[in-house]
């Protein structure tokens, strides 16, 4: 078996940056953000709205184990999140065959268990996430610091609804994990390092 790690994050924790850092480290494909372009492409369905629904959720809360047929016609919105939930696995499952690789988010670690990944949770204060979203921020935008203390919760909200809805399992549950690393204050670049040295 080759080298399949995934990377679950909070949101401003520096998961992403890991994640890039590591793959560059140790020479190895990096899948993120691509996942929602392929699963737009896979799906005919509009990338905007992929992303919008791996990032909100499910409309409703019913399980990912009801069938397809169940949703035809009579809830074509449940049908369109299905048909992105199933495409996601698959392709997660496509991407961990071709090649070792690291996966961000998209809940590879419950997808690919019986791969047995390398599966890493990066999380921090809520002041380092403050920090580290201020300096990646547009321009344009204004948070007060109550505003963006309020806004990382939410997407933390979300990431976590989502995972436990795909999953059953509770999102950033240590024992989901093999190695929960805090980046408070820490330099992502030397971590990384010791994390590649551990992996290797």
């Amino acid at each position: 078996m080759g080298k399949i790690i995934t990377i679950g994050r909070e949101f401003g924790s520096g998961g992403r940056e890991v994640g890039k850092r590591l793959s560059d480290e140790l020479g190895i494909a990096y899948y993120d953000n691509e996942i929602i372009t392929e699963i737009a492409k896979r799906t005919e369905l509009a990338e905007g709205y992929v992303q919008h629904v791996m990032e909100n959720g499910p409309t409703a809360l019913m399980p990912i184990t009801i069938g397809r047929t169940f949703y035809m016609g009579a809830d074509p919105v449940m049908e369109q999140n299905n048909a992105i939930y199933r495409e996601q696995s698959l392709l997660v499952q496509e991407l961990a065959e071709n090649s070792d690789c690291v996966i961000v988010g998209r809940s590879a670690d419950y997808i690919l268990r019986d791969k047995k990944p390398l599966r890493l949770f990066i999380y921090a204060d809520m002041e380092s996430r403050m920090e580290r979203c201020r300096k990646r921020a547009p321009e344009q935008e204004h948070f007060t610091d109550k505003e963006l203390r309020r806004h990382i919760q939410d997407v933390d909200k979300r990431r976590s609804k989502y995972y436990q809805f795909f999953t059953g399992q509770t999102w950033g549950e240590k024992l989901n994990y093999d190695l929960c690393i805090n980046t408070s204050g820490a330099n992502i670049e030397d971590l990384v390092k010791v994390i590649a040295k551990l992996v290797k």
